[in-house]
């Protein structure tokens, strides 16, 4: 049972109080009673614009779902958009306008590369993350498909020089294109010098060569005739070679080169959302020390590797020596954003004076920024932004006004801790239905601190869905890939964010790679989105950061970005519902779905009921590993939930494939100690039935998330495991 403290009108959880006044407060210029005496005000100012702008979502899907009840069969596509105008969801356009976002870090405003999403309730994947700034293009190489086991080039437990030398000709070959020679190739390299402040290479044939662009040379380490390290740019990003003749793999290489460092996760979303099973006071306290250890730049992570004790920290800055002479400093960590959670939840961290939880976004908001303060200090060792500017994340609003919220919201906090106006910057993600046809309207009511605008197919589909949901039988998932709405929607970002000026003041941003195993086929396909002008995308693991930086040395964004058309309006395509013509799958078909969406939405639920994981690789019903938060879920119980509503499968049928899903997933989970089953108990299982509620309520869930169904059992499997603690004891 939660214990509160009574602080004004509010009553916070003993915890949460603790937390802030030893730990958070100390230090800073804000002083206790003023603080919570603000917050108080703050949250009852806002709570109640949230809980309307809450109930604004419902009254227009409300009246959505009726007009698809009234109007079946083939939709009049213009009476249909007069009609979403009329009740306010298709907004007018704006006129012209461009964002004048100030103090805004390099990694941001103009530099493109990868972005890493890390949950940060786990310390030791929040400091890879952020550490992975940098990172080992050979052991990425290496350790990946990306190289393949033909040849005798198999990975094993010793090393195999055969597939050492395939990484060796892939990073040649990389020298080649990011930083050509004037003559020859880096493969023919047998020596690495500075002279006069210029890189001179020697080759196999003795001649000497500067490279073509001599300006890709920056800085180096150790000495003139033998350096230790050569850094180069290409396209902002650097590379530094690293060289030691006397390393195992330098030493079979003709320059002594024992590595590619390559600049790699530019910035980092430092995560308090979807990747997280965060639901109590207790769960918060501990997301919140994580990132005060982050922005304090203490924060550190033990644990065994084999027979060794490893501790993670965060990593220095990088120093060298600049072709001029003097020294370089280059930043040794990731910009760090943070993601709130959304308008939608509440937590019990605080009550307000009548029990009522207060909206988790306002609280996320408040303290967070409160924390980040932490890194302002002239002191600080670890400085996150350049500039003092916080930078953090809204996740799933629905329309400008909610944008706006969340604007008066950051005025009311800055003003709360007596920080410049707009010293806090927004991430607005472009991942609900109504936002993506007024994206240009809610910019502009960020205009002045934006830094961030994205794309994101699972959570953009489960809301299509959702909204759609009275109009009849949706596309198989597989096929949303192809869908006129989707290539709408993600060309719509990009010219959106142009038009309004985002580049050189915000990241325009693409989804996730969700199978951390497959590089190859992800070093293959995510070259799309840099070529689609997105200055960032999202990257799963340190080794798909430094894989994906290879996208954005062969891709000029900002020649891209200057050649995109933001005049064109893709409305009309993002209005296009994916239904399908005629729901007359096979039985065979419609039974793969449902055991693919079964299949998923089990594997992923499991921890996160039983064990509190918000975000882990899941074996796919191929045995694919897929990392997985709850957007996954939002969509593939949106899909079942769909076709149950439209009668392309049964309740009896949907549940016999849980039942029997369930059964695989256990199977799958074997190995974990901690893994609970699910079969053949299903009614006693938490999980199971949080699964269950996922497809059987979700046609009535607000906006079709999963999290109010999650945290509810979460809570209540936390309660039965410290009850069996209890009784145990």
């Amino acid at each position: 049972m939660t214990n509160y403290e009574k602080v004004g009108k509010l009553q916070v959880a003993t915890e949460l109080y603790n937390f802030v006044n030893e730990e958070v407060l100390p230090d800073l210029e804000v002083q206790r009673d003023q603080f919570w005496t603000n917050f108080d005000s703050l949250i009852h100012e806002l709570a109640p614009e949230n809980k309307a702008l809450l109930e604004k979502r419902d009254e227009l899907q409300k009246t959505i779902s009726e007009w698809h009840q009234n109007n079946k069969g083939e939709i009049d596509f213009a009476k249909y958009k007069e009609f979403l105008q009329e009740i306010g969801y298709l907004e007018p356009v704006p006129e012209d306008f461009k964002v004048t976002t100030a103090n805004v870090d390099n990694e941001v405003a103009n530099q493109a590369g990868s972005q890493l999403v890390v949950p940060i309730d786990n310390a030791r994947y929040a400091l890879n993350a952020a550490n992975a700034r940098w990172g080992s293009l050979y052991d990425a190489l290496y350790g990946s498909d990306v190289i393949s086991n033909e040849a005798g080039a198999e990975a094993g437990v010793q090393y195999n020089p055969i597939r050492g030398q395939k990484v060796i000709d892939f990073a040649k070959n990389l020298l080649d294109q990011a930083a050509p020679l004037a003559e020859g190739s880096h493969a023919e390299v047998t020596a690495y010098k500075i002279a006069e402040g210029k890189l001179q290479v020697t080759l196999e044939s003795g001649n000497t060569t500067p490279l073509q662009d001599e300006s890709k040379f920056v800085g180096y380490n150790g000495s003139e005739d033998a350096p230790t390290a050569v850094l180069l740019v290409n396209n902002g990003l650097h590379i530094e070679i690293a060289i030691d003749k006397n390393n195992p793999i330098g030493k079979s290489d003709k320059a002594g080169v024992k590595d590619l460092v390559l600049e790699a996760a530019l910035s980092t979303l430092m995560d308090c959302e979807d990747s997280i099973a965060a639901v109590d006071a207790e769960d918060k306290v501990g997301v919140y020390r994580n990132w005060l250890g982050l922005m304090k730049g203490d924060l550190e992570s033990t644990f065994k590797r084999g027979s060794n004790t490893v501790t993670r920290k965060l990593n220095p800055d990088r120093t060298y020596t600049g072709g001029d002479g003097k020294e370089l400093t280059l930043r040794g960590r990731s910009l760090m954003f943070v993601r709130n959670v959304g308008h939608l939840m509440t937590n019990n961290a605080i009550l307000d004076e009548n029990g009522n939880e207060v909206p988790e976004g306002i609280l996320d908001g408040v303290l967070t920024s409160l924390i980040a303060t932490h890194n302002f200090k002239e002191n600080t060792e670890f400085k996150n932004s350049l500039h003092n500017s916080i930078y953090i994340v809204k996740p799933k609003m629905h329309s400008p006004a909610e944008a706006a919220f969340a604007n008066k919201l950051f005025d009311r906090i800055e003003d709360l801790l007596g920080v410049e106006r707009n010293t806090i910057k927004i991430g607005v993600m472009d991942e609900e239905r109504r936002m993506s046809l007024n994206l240009k309207s809610a910019i502009n009511e960020v205009k002045e601190r934006i830094a961030f605008i994205n794309t994101g197919f699972l959570d953009r589909t489960g809301d299509e869905i959702h909204t759609s949901m009275e109009a009849g039988p949706v596309i198989r998932k597989a096929d949303m890939k192809t869908s006129e709405w989707l290539s709408s929607y993600e060309s719509a970002n990009v010219a959106v964010g142009i038009g309004a000026g985002l580049p050189g003041h915000a990241q325009i941003g693409k989804g996730m790679w969700a199978m951390p195993d497959l590089m190859a086929a992800m070093l293959e396909q995510k070259i799309a989105h840099p070529k689609a002008g997105a200055s960032t995308a999202w990257v799963p693991s340190p080794t798909a950061a430094i894989l994906h930086a290879l996208h954005y040395h062969e891709v000029n964004v900002k020649d891209v970005q200057a050649g995109i058309d933001s005049s064109i309006d893709y409305r009309d395509g993002i209005l296009d519902i994916p239904l399908a013509p005629k729901a007359d799958w096979s039985a065979e078909e419609v039974q793969s779905e449902l055991d693919n969406n079964a299949q998923g939405i089990l594997g992923y639920v499991v921890r996160w009921i039983d064990q509190g994981v918000g975000c882990s690789t899941v074996p796919d019903i191929n045995d694919v590993g897929l990392m997985e938060d709850r957007a996954t879920l939002r969509i593939s119980s949106q899909h079942i939930a769909n076709w149950l509503r439209h009668g392309v499968c049964t309740k009896e049928q949907v549940k016999e494939t849980l039942e029997r899903m369930a059964k695989v997933v256990d199977q799958q989970n074997a190995d974990d100690e901690l893994y609970q089953s699910m079969a053949p108990n299903y009614d006693d299982s938490i999980a199971f039935q949080a699964a269950s509620d996922l497809i059987f309520k979700g046609a009535e869930q607000p906006s079709g998330y999963t999290e109010p169904i999650l945290h509810a059992r979460r809570i209540e499997a936390k309660a039965k495991a410290k009850q069996k603690a209890t009784v145990q004891n």
